[in-house]
């Protein structure tokens, strides 16, 4: 079957919104029902056209050779982390274990097992997590927030996958993934508490940040504890 090309599939997706609807001249019959573009069903298809289009092998290979590509210290930044933060401390655990990022949600206290780290349980999408914190597990301060300087700061849930048990994890903010070269893993300061040292692999730097990479498999073991 001859799929069609990145390119012809593109030319065939129209931007009406960018003529008739919002940042066009708002002449669009469907403007007063919808209030907005994006709630118009003509843009929502439009969007799955074009997250759904073919992917040539020149697109594929250009990526690659960009996350191939050795940064200015000659270093292969081989590890992949998700970087967020509780309280103050920024931590961060591999990338390959989160499934998926959701808003904020109360969980549903469980009766008799409101002590420890399991907050209750939430439902995303439908599905049904333990909600865990990570905050009592690393003996961190989570009402001890910094300052906001200059940027949104959004409270999410993280479902983090360990062996066949899932996890939600509430964490204060996302900063996003880092890529970082093993060798550039630190000592972690004698200063951090004790409670969060023992779980910690080591220390990276990004910018100004200094983050904490987790020990999964402890982190796991010790989550899938607290279930028991």
């Amino acid at each position: 079957m001859n799929l069609p090309s990145v390119t012809a599939l593109h030319e065939r997706i129209s931007d009406c919104w960018n003529h008739i609807g919002v940042v066009g001249d708002q002449s669009c019959d469907k403007l007063p029902a919808h209030i907005h573009c994006r709630n118009c069903e003509v843009y929502a298809d439009a969007a799955q056209r074009n997250l759904q289009r073919t992917v040539d092998h020149r697109y594929r290979q250009d990526w690659a050779g960009h996350f191939r590509a050795r940064h200015d210290d000659g270093e292969a930044r081989e590890s992949s982390v998700l970087v967020f933060r509780i309280g103050r401390e920024w931590l961060a655990l591999p990338t390959r274990i989160f499934d998926s990022v959701a808003p904020q949600a109360t969980p549903h206290v469980l009766p008799h097992r409101s002590a420890g780290g399991l907050l209750g349980i939430v439902n995303i999408g439908g599905k049904l997590y333990p909600c865990m914190s990570l905050a009592s597990l690393l003996g961190i301060d989570d009402q001890d927030a910094p300052a906001a300087r200059g940027r949104h700061t959004f409270a999410r849930l993280l479902l983090m996958r360990c062996e066949d048990q899932s996890f939600a994890l509430p964490v204060a903010d996302l900063h996003g993934i880092v890529r970082y070269a093993g060798s550039a893993l630190q000592t972690p300061a004698a200063t951090i508490n004790k409670g969060l040292s023992r779980f910690l692999l080591g220390v990276i730097t990004e910018n100004e940040m200094r983050i904490g990479c987790l020990d999964t498999a402890l982190i796991g073991f010790q989550l899938a504890r607290l279930l028991r």
